[in-house]
């Protein structure tokens, strides 16, 4: 393709780009380090039968014109990072040096909004990702291996949990394990304990939002996977058959590989959407014991006071983190790539 041509080509994905990734992560890095201008304080002097008196108020006028001059605030450097809502640097080298051991050290910066939103998050990330890749494939094999007669209904109901809006989906799955629904009911009667609560219960919350969270995401690896085995090699099924290979050894070595692209880019994507869970910590109303980067941004920028500052230093470190997550795969695919 000549230069001209090429150039007329990219053009407009490029424009898209700049507008719709760069210029606003440019945008956020440079809210990230300014903070909101300090109120104008003022002194007035009162006067009556008993004497003056000198008191403080805020100068309304004189702050607004601060703030219209400079409307992103006042330059603040990296102090929001390092502040102990998000990385806690002077929190992290006193808890340091008065922990005892390993244990009550992640104890105590556990107890760190930023810390507590990492650690949900890097543990549902790592927990939903594989299980989404690997139940997709089973339910894929499985879909693929019924009779054709009964295929279009089973691949209905594997979609369904994908068309369900999440927050639907997720206030459904809080209201199953609510004591009186139909999962809270069975665990308590599992548990031979009728005051157990998933709701008040930390460890068991957490292992329900990353059941939501395989539940919603495992039908759009199913239907990636589907897609991948239609276009499976017959004749080198075939011959795999000839040659003694049951069914196990099939998939192992011709199917799986097949699929092996594909187990990529299914990575890839749940990596990013796990990485910014926020809707069933919402549904759920999880926020005593799990919340998320995602949750952290929210809370930042709803209510009254608007801590633009905070979310956007939480945002620039979430794309670092994402960044980070994602790297391993992209060279990985790279190298494969180069390879070819």
């Amino acid at each position: 393709m000549k230069h001209k041509s090429f150039f007329w080509f990219v053009l407009p994905s490029a424009l898209a780009m700049l507008l719709f990734i760069f210029f606003p992560i440019v945008s956020v890095l440079v809210q990230s380090v300014h903070v909101d201008h300090e109120q104008v304080i003022k002194t007035v002097e009162t006067c009556d039968l008993f004497g003056c008196k000198e008191s403080t108020t805020v100068d309304q006028n004189a702050t607004a014109a601060l703030r219209a001059e400079h409307p992103l605030g006042q330059f603040a450097g990296f102090k929001t990072y390092t502040d102990r809502n998000h990385l806690a640097i002077d929190e992290f080298g006193e808890n340091w040096t008065r922990s005892n051991s390993w244990r009550d050290f992640g104890a105590q910066m556990l107890n760190l909004p930023f810390y507590k939103a990492i650690s949900f998050t890097l543990v549902f990330t790592f927990v939903v990702t594989p299980l989404v890749i690997v139940l997709g494939f089973v339910v894929a094999v499985a879909v693929n291996s019924a009779v054709k007669a009964i295929r279009g209904p089973l691949i209905f109901f594997s979609l369904l949990p994908m068309m369900i809006t999440p927050l639907v989906g997720a206030l459904i799955l809080f209201w199953m394990v609510d004591a009186r629904g139909v999962v809270g009911a069975a665990l308590q009667y599992l548990a031979g304990d009728p005051d157990l609560s998933v709701k008040a219960s930390t460890p068991l919350m957490w292992i329900m939002l990353m059941v939501y969270g395989v539940w919603h995401s495992t039908p759009f690896a199913f239907i990636v996977y589907y897609a991948g085995l239609q276009s499976v090699n017959q004749d080198t099924l075939e011959a795999a058959r000839v040659d003694g290979a049951n069914r196990w050894l099939q998939i192992r070595h011709v199917i799986i590989p097949h699929l092996l692209p594909l187990t990529t880019f299914i990575a890839l994507m749940q990596l990013m959407d796990n990485f910014r869970v926020f809707e069933p910590i919402v549904s759920f109303s999880a926020e005593a014991h799990a919340t998320s980067l995602s949750w952290a941004i929210f809370n930042d920028l709803g209510g009254e006071t608007r801590q633009l500052s905070s979310a956007a230093a939480t945002s620039v470190l979430t794309i670092i983190g994402v960044a980070i997550l994602l790297s391993p795969v992209l060279v990985r695919t790279w190298r494969e790539f180069d390879r070819k």
